[in-house]
């Protein structure tokens, strides 16, 4: 049994001089990437050849559990992606796909071939960009709806109870600003992308980055890594994908959508490479099953 697997981070458009470029990246676990079935202009699979002990199955299982792991690998897979869509179209891979080796990843190439030429030929000059919505109640002033007697002069139940009246219609008020808020956003966003997609909302900074590895692409752990606990709930998690012609237009009118919307914060990154579109939702190209246990 090998001690090594094929770890693919994306599938790309061969082009002149790309190999060379390919060859001087490190990529997860600081190994070597390289070019599998680079054939002039079809598409090719960058790869690197990582420890089995740590993607196997059951290793990696343990893996997910620990954040720095992770943001390690998330980091290193987003470097090559990043580095790679400075030069070509990229298809990114999910975190941690991994094949038994070379041979069995070039398969992979061979068979999905025309879907990936038809989908670098789509995504080509376009970005994506993420964009969240946070409900912020803290930020909502409480203001009640009518005069009401002192709280000294309430027992301490009712003090109680009033208390949580109106930290309920705080909250109900941020959550109906949210929406006005995502419906801004969406229309706006609409008048430029050329698609969307909805992941799900994210809650704490390891679910985020294990869900990452499960649903979406190491953008999401990345972000999860470098995000602080700044408060709110994520009530939007959105993905657009946008031309490169249009994207200042984008970002002006998804930023203006929601200004003024009180207990509410709209959070945009990017550009990415397009993570979330690399593969129509009934396409699987995931981690190879029946991998070395």
């Amino acid at each position: 049994m090998s001690d090594l697997l094929t770890y693919a981070y994306a599938v790309v458009r061969d082009t002149e001089g790309l190999r060379q470029a390919t060859e001087l990246l490190r990529g997860v676990a600081g190994t070597q990437v390289h070019l599998v079935g680079a054939d002039g202009d079809e598409p090719a699979l960058v790869v690197s050849r990582v420890p089995a002990e740590d993607f196997r199955e059951q290793a990696l299982k343990q893996h997910l559990e620990d954040l720095d792991w992770l943001e390690a690998v998330a980091r290193a897979h987003d470097g090559v992606i990043a580095a790679l869509a400075e030069r070509t179209t990229v298809l990114p891979f999910r975190l941690a796909t991994v094949y038994l080796d070379d041979r069995r990843a070039r398969e992979v190439l061979e068979t999905g071939r025309t879907a990936f030429a038809e989908r670098l030929a789509l995504l080509a000059g376009h970005v994506e960009w993420g964009v969240k919505i946070y409900a912020e109640p803290s930020a909502v002033a409480e203001t009640p709806a009518a005069p009401a007697a002192p709280a000294g002069e309430l027992s301490p139940g009712r003090a109680y109870l009033r208390r949580r009246r109106q930290q309920r219609n705080v909250r109900d008020t941020a959550y109906r600003a949210a929406q006005e808020a995502a419906e801004r956003v969406a229309a706006a966003g609409r008048r430029h992308a050329v698609d969307r997609v909805r992941h799900r909302v994210q809650q704490g900074l390891l679910t985020e980055a294990r869900e990452a590895t499960e649903a979406t692409e190491a953008r999401e752990a990345t972000e999860a890594s470098d995000r602080a606990d700044v408060g709110g709930e994520n009530v939007v998690n959105d993905a657009y994908l946008v031309l490169l012609t249009r994207c200042d237009d984008f970002l002006a009118d998804v930023t203006d959508a929601a200004d003024g919307v009180e207990g509410v914060r709209v959070e945009i990154t990017g550009p990415w490479a397009p993570y979330s579109f690399a593969m129509p939702s009934e396409a699987s190209y995931g981690t190879e099953q029946g991998a070395p246990p």
